[in-house]
């Protein structure tokens, strides 16, 4: 199966030089995704409402690739602020409290002083429930 690129409609993808997911065979790496409604390139300022919108723009890309939330193996949370990750978690139980993949949380500075999380996930098609 020849490995197949996944777009958002971003325009960071283009400006920077890459895709929103790649599939390779069953494998699905998500890139970093932020809280931007990419539709409208807006961002919103609340950290819940990133996260959730973060989850959308996954779960968009999870789909074109045939694949659900249900197959993440893996997933990476970076947030600016350490503080703020506990105000992520009933957001972040929503989408992955039955699935429980391996998980990482990343205290860094991101690309956009707007952006206050940002989240990257891999993917196995067929491995969830």
């Amino acid at each position: 199966m020849p490995r197949q690129l996944i777009s958002s409609g971003s325009t960071f993808e283009q400006e920077i030089g890459y895709s929103r997911a790649v599939v390779d065979g069953d494998w699905i790496f998500v890139s970093g995704t932020t809280g931007f409604d990419y539709s409208k390139m807006i961002i919103s300022d609340d950290l819940a409402e990133q996260t959730e919108q973060c989850f959308k723009n996954i779960q968009a890309a999870l789909s074109e690739a045939g694949s659900h939330l249900r197959d993440i193996v893996r997933v990476t949370y970076v947030l600016p602020d350490a503080a703020d990750f506990p105000k992520c978690w009933p957001t972040l139980r929503k989408y992955l409290g039955e699935v429980r993949p391996a998980a990482m949380m990343i205290s860094a500075g991101l690309s956009d002083p707007r952006m206050r999380i940002e989240i990257q996930v891999t993917a196995r098609r067929g491995s969830g429930a």
